[in-house]
């Protein structure tokens, strides 16, 4: 399928050749408009075969993929590389995103990341007036959640704003009063169709990644305040046909910047991973024994961080190619009127990608494709919540067979 949403001729870059950067360039290469994909990776192994592997889905309908080599960490080489391209997807771990956004600035290449950081974030969009003056749209947190799930959030809240203005569900608060938005709350999560005991979860995107969100403090709305709290705390069942019961709980990164951009109308915002009772169990009694912490201890054989260790562990016990499902569903609700997007979504056989590949990398292409194409016109500093048009991004999506669904109760 040849898609028809870009415009003009984009030549575009991934950073990364992983389960995220080759979904985003098997994107890319079927999008028109797109001239040529570089996938880019530090094992050029990888960017070969996941080039071959697109070239093979695609066969002559797509553009070119053209697998290089590159050293993430080295921002001089990283810029060398950008120069030439029209925007650059960073699908590395959120830790070179820093570097790789000054790098794509100065190379003149607009910027998108999976991001997931809240301090990562913060210090990216500070480089957004720099962008600006060069020109560049600077888009942290396109993935899933941050990403998709603050898209749909955001477009949640204006809805409601709009009820608001036509005196359906009150009136706007003022300094002092209650937010006229009570609360906002997502909750996401990717888990294995057929889970396995006893942490019923597998791998489905990078362990850095995960371990980030089980680890930093959450970022949320209480009563119209933005705190911190620790992570893996205050769970909920969660429940949604055709699944068991599933526990909610704060993680790190989901909210990005929509406390700081609803603060002034939502009374509470937050967001919770999705999981099944027993992993949440079992990863909070390492949390607590401090299995996540950085701080090295010094063993017989040398010395080791408790994280180093179980990132290890991880991917050897929790790697697997078990079918996946991603569950979202984003609520918004102001008085008795409750709006929400759901989407179930399941791993493709027919393309051979995760459903979190798809939920992920695939919004971040659109996204990027956006920006370069000047569908979100917005340079320097782009939100997700804010910024990306939310109708073209819903038109997308369904384009990919990622289904979307919109309802509302109460007035």
């Amino acid at each position: 399928m040849r898609l028809t949403f870009a415009k003009g001729q984009m030549k575009l870059l991934v950073i990364g050749a992983g389960m995220m950067g080759s979904a985003a360039a098997f994107d890319m290469a079927r999008s028109s408009g797109v001239e040529s994909v570089t996938l880019a990776d530090c094992d050029i192994a990888r960017a070969q075969d996941a080039a071959r592997f697109i070239a093979k889905s695609h066969g002559k309908k797509g553009a070119s993929v053209q697998p290089v080599a590159l050293d993430a960490a080295d921002e001089g080489s990283a810029s060398a590389l950008m120069r030439g391209h029209t925007g650059v997807l960073s699908a590395v771990p959120y830790f070179f995103n820093v570097h790789l956004a000054r790098a794509a600035i100065g190379a003149g290449c607009h910027f998108a990341d999976l991001g997931g950081n809240n301090t990562v974030v913060r210090k990216t969009l500070a480089m957004g007036a720099e962008a600006e003056k060069n020109g560049i749209g600077l888009a942290p947190d396109c993935g899933l959640s941050p990403g998709m799930a603050s898209v749909l959030a955001g477009d949640l809240v204006r809805r409601l704003r709009s009820d608001k203005r036509r005196g359906r569900a009150g009136k706007h608060a003022k300094k002092g009063e209650k937010s006229s938005i009570d609360a906002l709350r997502l909750y996401v999560g990717g888990l294995p169709k057929k889970p396995r005991p006893p942490f019923e979860y597998q791998l489905v995107f990078s362990v850095e990644g995960l371990i980030n969100e089980y680890v930093e403090p959450a970022r949320v709305l209480k009563n119209g305040k933005l705190v911190e709290i620790e992570p893996l705390t205050e769970p909920e069942e969660f429940r949604i046909r055709g699944f068991r019961p599933m526990v909610a709980f704060h993680t790190s990164g989901g909210t990005s910047t929509m406390p700081e951009t609803f603060q002034a109308e939502v009374g509470e915002c937050f967001e919770k991973t999705l999981r099944y009772p027993n992993h949440y169990t079992l990863i909070r009694g390492l949390y607590d024994l401090g299995f996540f912490s950085s701080e090295k201890r010094r063993l017989k054989s040398g010395e080791v961080s408790p994280r180093e260790l179980t990132s290890y562990l991880f991917l050897e016990k929790l790697s697997g190619e078990e079918p996946d499902v991603t569950i979202m569903r984003i609520e918004a609700q102001a008085n008795k009127r409750l709006l929400s997007y759901t989407m179930i979504d399941e791993y493709d056989r027919r393309t051979g990608l995760t459903s979190m590949m798809r939920t992920t990398a695939w919004p971040a292409s659109v996204v990027l494709q956006m920006i370069a194409n000047g569908a979100i016109a917005k340079q320097g500093g782009i939100k997700q919540e804010l910024d990306v048009p939310t109708d073209l991004f819903l038109r997308e999506m369904s384009r990919r067979g990622i289904k979307i669904r919109f309802a509302q109760t109460g007035r």
